[in-house]
């Protein structure tokens, strides 16, 4: 595979969905289809400085799905992030963190990932949270993993509740241990669909 469709490829299974509102040209164009127009409008909208076309810009450049080089790509997916477009950060995160299209680097990862986090990305608050917990890119901290862990639960995802449970089941680096908050977490992520969740629920209920 090459390198461009790797990245595009890693950034997929990442980034679910693209930013866009109902009245977003580019968008009902990208949807009907219509992928020349989409890019016409995406780039004219990059070239305004409009952050939310310059990330579609590139993920269009970057899947393929209109002429473009990497580093074209990159270029128009800096500026988005450097505008704060959280899932421009984020996709940026990721780039570091792989070396795609950049030269790896943890630290750097670590840094998009913050700003994103910041923004309420809840899988950059996921991604942070771990780059804490394992030391990579950052100090190894369990106490603010954690922290960045249930920031993610409380947006709802049942990942980072059964994160958030953990914490609290175990105490990791100073966490609170609070076994009520745990089951709860866990009851949480459970209702999202975790099924570790409901056993470990059901076991801490037990306790």
């Amino acid at each position: 595979m090459r390198p461009l469709a790797r990245t595009a490829a890693a950034l997929a299974l990442a980034l679910a969905a693209w930013g866009a509102s109902a009245d977003d040209a580019g968008w009902l164009a990208y949807e009907r289809g219509d992928l020349a127009a989409a890019a016409r409008e995406y780039r004219a909208g990059a070239e305004r400085g409009e952050r939310l076309a310059q990330f579609n810009y590139a993920m269009m450049i970057l899947r393929g799905e209109t002429p473009g080089s990497a580093e074209a790509a990159l270029a128009w997916l800096v500026k988005s992030a450097a505008q704060g477009y959280p899932q421009a950060q984020y996709a940026l995160a990721l780039l570091y963190e792989r070396g795609s299209l950049v030269a790896k680097s943890l630290a750097e990862a670590t840094a998009w990932f913050r700003r994103a986090a910041e923004q309420d990305h809840v899988e950059a608050q996921i991604a942070l949270g771990t780059q804490y917990f394992l030391g990579r890119g950052a100090p190894h901290d369990e106490t603010e993993a954690c922290r960045w862990y249930e920031r993610a639960a409380e947006g709802g995802d049942a990942g980072a509740q059964y994160l958030a449970a953990s914490c609290y089941e175990h105490g990791y680096g100073g966490w609170p241990k609070d076994l009520d908050r745990a089951l709860a977490w866990y009851v949480q992520a459970a209702r999202g669909g975790d099924v570790a969740a409901r056993e470990k629920a059901k076991a801490l209920a037990r306790r």
